[in-house]
């Protein structure tokens, strides 16, 4: 698919804080894409750039090939759904999402297909004080959507709920999303999300872009040790631990699932320290005879505290210290 939204070596220098970029992404139309890091990483700074709430220091942002580099926000045609979702008490619900609609003869019913695209129909007249938080997430969603953007933002659209509700929402966000057809890009700091919400997720550290690429890409195949052990659970291996789950290998990166006890005298030796039951499955931490810990995702059987055991690798990760 050809780019619809195109981030050309886009750059913003800061004097006390992370320089970001230069960074280059394409986006295809209808493509979610995830901006995630942790705290620090520049993914807000990317999501504000995009916005046009902050201007960049060189590089282009460019949207059906019109360049919007300097372009104010209000003539991006970008909606925004900010992180605390940013509606007005005052207003009812349809007057929320109408707002951005001033001046439009049609407001009313713009707003109104907004509520139903978010399957808030008929809450026109709610006072937002009485909505659940994940119903308030899809009002500030049908403000965003009304004026009919040509690329949605958020924010870390789902920080405010509970664990619960969160789950629940992300899967009834992204139906939405594809449903809409419209091109996004999000900010989190949770893989999880990341993945379930995300066509690709774009992985920022310290100002630059590590990777980005698809969930599965990313947790199979990390482009750099940094990837490999912020995405997912991941055991790194040096020296001569390293040796004995991958010939000839100096640093490999296992994930806890690949890992598998095994007969004794093959493998890497070593002794359970902590068992941590999740049901179908438990958490070994194995201390190996050098010191070195790691964890193997296994049966809730297959070991037990104190036993001494040799494991194997199913499948090993070879990244190098920094893939940039």
């Amino acid at each position: 698919m050809s780019a619809f939204l195109q981030v050309q070596a886009i750059k913003k220098q800061w004097a006390h804080a992370v320089t970001v970029g230069p960074i280059t992404l394409d986006i295809a139309r209808g493509e979610i894409v995830a901006l995630l890091g942790p705290s620090g990483s520049g993914k807000t700074t990317m999501l504000r750039l995009l916005a046009g709430f902050e201007t960049p220091d060189g590089g282009r942002i460019v949207v059906e090939s019109e360049d919007v580099t300097s372009m104010p926000p209000a003539r991006r045609r970008f909606g925004m759904v900010f992180q605390h979702y940013a509606l007005f008490p005052h207003l009812d619900v349809g007057q929320n999402v109408a707002f951005g609609l001033r001046g439009h003869a049609d407001a009313g019913a713009k707003a109104a297909e907004a509520l139903r695209l978010v399957d808030l129909a008929g809450f026109e007249r709610r006072k937002v004080q009485e909505l659940s938080g994940g119903q308030q997430q899809r009002v500030a969603l049908a403000r965003a959507l009304a004026p009919e953007p040509r690329v949605l933002l958020l924010d870390e659209p789902l920080s405010n709920l509970d664990p619960a509700l969160r789950e629940r929402t992300r899967r009834e966000l992204r139906q939405l999303i594809k449903r809409v057809g419209i091109t996004t890009v999000f900010v989190t700091h949770e893989q999880e999300e990341a993945f379930e919400l995300g066509d690709r997720v774009a992985v920022l550290n310290a100002g630059h872009l590590e990777q980005a690429g698809a969930p599965e890409d990313l947790y199979e195949r990390p482009a750099s040790l940094f990837v490999a052990t912020f995405v997912g659970r991941a055991n790194v291996f040096r020296g001569a631990a390293a040796r004995a789950l991958a010939a000839g290998a100096d640093l490999v990166v296992v994930r806890p699932e690949r890992l598998r006890f095994a007969a004794a005298g093959g493998g890497l030796p070593g002794v359970v320290r902590e068992r941590r039951y999740t049901g179908a499955a438990a958490f070994f931490l194995v201390e190996t005879d050098g010191g070195e810990r790691f964890e193997v995702l296994a049966e809730p059987d297959a070991a037990h505290v104190g036993d001494r055991v040799f494991v194997e690798a199913e499948r090993v990760i070879r990244v190098a210290e920094n893939g940039r």
